[in-house]
């Protein structure tokens, strides 16, 4: 059975999917950061200075107690957040399509098919036409 996992685990396609899950986590952090960092202020800047990822519906209000210790937390909606994870999807989207266009030019186009020669009825019709001659 331990052999049987070996096998299993080096095989290529197991490890192909390491390698893709681990670059996903890391090509997920850079754009994450590129949204957050880079297209959001400028989204912001165009809508009034406006900052998503602040964005919210507040539900309950936080309560404070004495000393001005929060005993009951905001409730809200963070739309804000979710407008930025739907930008940071279209980019992973887009991104990803130009990595697979990319990667699909680099693949050989199929060679054209030999063309066919004559087919064996062909060939016994020929030998059936030059026994009758």
């Amino acid at each position: 059975m331990l052999k049987e996992f070996k096998d299993f685990i080096m095989t290529g396609n197991v490890i192909d999917f390491a390698v893709a899950v681990i670059m996903a986590g890391a090509l997920g952090a850079v754009i994450n950061g590129f949204v957050n960092n880079i297209i959001m202020p400028i989204v912001g800047h165009f809508s009034g200075g406006t900052d998503f990822s602040q964005m919210k519906i507040v539900l309950d209000e936080a309560v404070l107690g004495e000393g001005g210790v929060v005993t009951k937390a905001e409730n809200a909606i963070l739309w804000g957040s979710w407008v930025n994870t739907i930008i940071s999807l279209i980019i992973v989207g887009f991104v990803m399509f130009l990595l697979v266009k990319a990667y699909n030019k680099t693949k050989k186009p199929p060679e054209a098919a030999a063309p066919a020669g004559p087919s064996e009825l062909d060939i016994l019709m020929e030998i059936r036409d030059s026994l009758k001659k």
